[in-house]
């Protein structure tokens, strides 16, 4: 790990860009494997054991999970591309598209990073293209307001999920599902793991794809809600507490339709186009549901079918799940939380867990523009681009140079001199994303989540994400979205022709 970050500090020095090339890591590898070898042991120094300890290095490196995948000669394939249609109003789009590329990093053992195998990577690497029209759109993310007045019908929308050992990709009203299949999490209708992207025929006019723990959700354009996995503590909302291996639609009691889904290891919750708040899942009487003390009547103190947040006295427009506590956001911005708070989850100053829906002081004059929740952490966006965390921090998820729990929100000053247009938690690391299109990642980096080599365990400063680069053509990789899960994360980046 070591000599695959100064091999990164080489790079970079070489090309100002926030990319490295292939072809110079490994030159910058076989230049290391000489030095040290001739530093580190003198009476080695003849030409057979120098071949020998670069042979080694560069096996280390053909052997990095992702590396081989990048020549030119194995380009990811095409996941899709945008035709004309009666439907859509994109015009110009023969060679007027955009390619946009999804990349994943970390620890892939369940098939979570869509490689084909169980591997590592320590950087991006390439899962699946696309080619979209000019004018595509991010779906509806959970816990951020829309800020597109164009109408949604008139857009291709895409959209990322991490779940916690499986991910999916959402394009144009179609869902790819991969990784860990164990409860059905994959909606194939079985439990085996998928190692690459695999359509979800079960599944179509799809707008936002959630995934959980053991559970994945979905919302289709007509506003439907959709669940399935591992269904204990009524996280589905069928009133079931078994596994649906299929896709099923949430029967709710809300009278029109839902425009946002958010869902954790085993809650989940709905915003409707009037403003109201539906939760279902687990409530251990930590009070995350927002339904009242003392849990609901099922296993683990579950509600097993979804119910309105009677006690949140405000409308609603965008809602976030944490590990054990939920967090929501008004039309105007306003920041409330509810849940457990041993750790300082809801950010109000203390660690009583409470039930009540309740507006995060320190923010109530600040307008959020998103919120993202990891188990026991948050991140909030601000309109002018800020990023303020709290909650536990033990890892470094919360930014700051201390790893102490924040008891309120605090901004995190490495980013101030960014303006952040996106934000997203995993289980114990952070990401964000600025308006220039970097990525920068914090937190835990026990399993590569980071995406960059050789960090500590522990990395509680941002670091901007180096993407690796070829000379394909392609201009530098500029992110548009993240997502996090407990080991592996995936991002979308757009990639224009150089001119």
């Amino acid at each position: 790990m070591g000599l695959f970050f100064r091999c990164g500090d080489f790079l970079r020095k070489q090309k100002p860009e926030s990319s490295f090339s292939i072809t110079g890591i490994r030159q910058c590898w076989m230049q290391r494997a000489k030095a040290e070898l001739l530093h580190y042991s003198p009476e080695k120094r003849d030409s057979t054991n120098i071949g020998s300890t670069m042979g080694f290095f560069l096996r280390r490196i053909s052997g990095v999970s992702g590396f081989s995948s990048l020549s030119a000669s194995n380009a990811v394939p095409v996941l899709w591309r945008a035709t004309v249609s009666e439907e859509k109003t994109n015009t110009d789009i023969g060679e007027n598209l955009t390619k946009v590329q999804v990349l994943s990093w970390g620890r892939g053992s369940s098939g979570q990073l869509g490689g084909g195998k169980e591997e590592t990577r320590f950087y991006p690497c390439p899962v699946a293209t696309l080619l979209l029209p000019q004018n595509f759109s991010l779906g509806p993310v959970p816990g951020r307001l829309s800020s597109s007045s164009i109408s949604r019908s008139q857009l291709t929308e895409v959209g990322i999920s991490c779940g916690l050992f499986h991910s999916g990709l959402l394009v144009d009203g179609m869902l790819w599902m991969w990784g860990k299949g164990d409860g059905g999490r994959l909606g194939f209708g079985d439990e085996v793991s998928i190692f690459k992207p695999s359509l979800n025929p079960n599944l179509d006019h799809i707008r936002s794809v959630a995934l959980g723990g053991l559970h994945s959700t979905a919302l289709s354009q007509s506003g439907d809600v959709f669940t399935w996995g591992y269904g204990g503590f009524g996280a589905l909302g069928h009133s079931i507490y078994t596994r649906e291996l299929l896709p099923r639609s949430v029967n709710g009691p809300w009278k029109d339709n839902i425009s946002q889904i958010a869902t954790s290891g085993a809650h989940t919750a709905a915003v409707s186009n009037s403003g109201e708040l539906f939760t279902w899942g687990r409530d251990e009487g930590e009070g995350r549901l927002g339904l009242g003390p003392g849990g609901g009547p099922g296993e683990g103190g579950s509600f097993s079918t979804p119910s309105k947040v009677e006690a949140l006295p405000t409308s609603v427009a965008a809602v976030a799940c944490g590990g054990f506590f939920t967090m929501a956001l008004s039309p105007e911005g306003r920041l409330w939380s509810w849940g457990a708070n041993s750790n300082f989850e809801l950010g109000r100053g203390d660690n009583v867990s409470d039930w009540r829906p309740k507006q995060i002081p320190a923010l109530q004059d600040v307008t959020i523009t998103q919120i993202t929740c990891g188990g026991y952490h948050s991140l909030a966006l601000t309109d002018k681009g800020e990023v303020f965390s709290w909650g536990h921090g033990g890892h470094g998820q919360l930014g700051h140079k201390s790893t102490q729990n924040q008891k309120v929100p605090l901004l995190i000053e490495s980013l101030a001199e960014e303006r952040v247009t996106y934000i997203a938690c995993g289980g114990s690391s952070s990401a964000a994303i600025t308006d220039t299109g970097k990525l920068y990642m914090w937190g835990n980096a026990k399993d590569c989540q980071l995406g960059i080599p050789g960090p500590p365990d522990v990395q509680p400063l941002p670091l901007e994400v180096k993407f690796l680069w070829e000379e394909d053509g392609l201009g530098p990789h500029h992110a548009l979205q993240v997502a996090i899960g407990a080991s592996h994360a995936m991002c979308m980046v757009s990639r224009q022709q150089e001119t």
